[in-house]
C-alpha cells in the first residue's frame, strides 16, 4: 500500500500513527508531495477528485482517502491490534474523542491556511476568532476529560495527541494551549512518548 501525503498534515500523521499502531507501518509505503488548496499536486488529483490528502492507494488499485475512511480500512486490515472497539460504550467514546481530535484539525489547519496564505484584504477577523474558539472550547473539554483519557492507543485518543501535535507544531508562538491544561498536558506528554508518535513527528520540507 501507498499513502499519499505532506508531513504538515496532521491526518496523514494521524493515518500513519495507525499504521505504526497496528503493526502496518513497513506494509504502508509513504510518499509526501508538495500541493496546497489552491495549488493542488496531479498525482493526488488523479487519485482524488477532491485535491486532498492523505489517499491511501491499496494494493488492488483502488485509492481511498479522508482520513476517517483510512484509519478504519487499516484498523479492519491489522491481524494483531484493533484501534476501534467493536461494540458498546468503549466503541462511542473512542469515535466521540476521534471527532473532537479532527474538529480541533479542521479549524487549526483552515486558519492556518487562512491566514498564512489567504489575501489579508478577504480576512474575516470575526470568523477566524470564531475558528480558534472552536479549538480552545474543544481543548477544555479535554482538560476535563484528561484523567479518562487513558494510556492505550486508540482512535480517539491517537486523533486528539494528532491534534495537539499539530498545535504545537503551527501555534507554539500563538497558542499556548497548556496554559491551564495541566491534566490535558501531562496526558499528552506521556502519550506522545509512543514509537508511533515519535516517528511520524512533522516537519517542514
Amino acid at each position: 500500500m501507498e499513502l499519499l501525503g505532506s508531513p504538515t498534515s496532521p491526518y496523514v500523521r494521524k493515518c500513519r500513527v495507525v499504521a505504526h499502531e497496528t503493526g502496518q507501518a513497513d506494509d504502508v509505503k509513504i510518499s509526501f508531495l508538495g500541493l496546497t488548496p489552491v495549488s493542488p499536486n496531479e498525482t493526488v488529483t488523479q487519485q482524488n477528485p477532491l485535491d486532498k490528502v492523505p489517499v491511501l492507494l491499496r494494493n488492488d488499485g483502488v485509492a481511498l482517502f479522508d482520513s476517517r475512511v483510512i484509519v478504519e480500512f487499516l484498523d479492519t486490515q491489522s491481524k494483531t491490534k484493533k484501534l476501534f472497539p467493536e461494540t458498546g460504550p468503549a466503541r462511542w467514546n473512542a469515535l466521540r474523542l476521534q471527532a473532537i481530535g479532527d474538529g480541533i484539525m479542521d479549524a487549526a489547519v483552515f486558519t492556518r491556511f487562512y491566514t498564512g496564505a489567504g489575501p489579508k484584504q478577504y480576512h474575516w477577523p470575526e470568523f477566524l476568532e470564531g475558528q480558534i474558539k472552536k479549538v480552545t472550547q474543544a481543548l477544555d473539554v479535554l482538560e476535563m476529560e484528561a484523567d479518562e483519557l487513558g494510556h492505550e492507543a486508540n482512535i480517539g485518543t491517537v486523533a486528539v495527541a494528532c491534534a495537539l501535535g499539530y498545535l504545537d507544531f503551527r501555534y507554539s508562538e500563538t497558542l499556548d494551549w497548556r496554559a491551564g491544561r495541566d491534566s490535558l498536558a501531562g496526558w499528552c506528554a506521556a502519550f506522545c512518548k509512543r514509537s508511533s508518535m515519535r516517528e511520524t513527528e512533522h516537519y517542514q520540507p
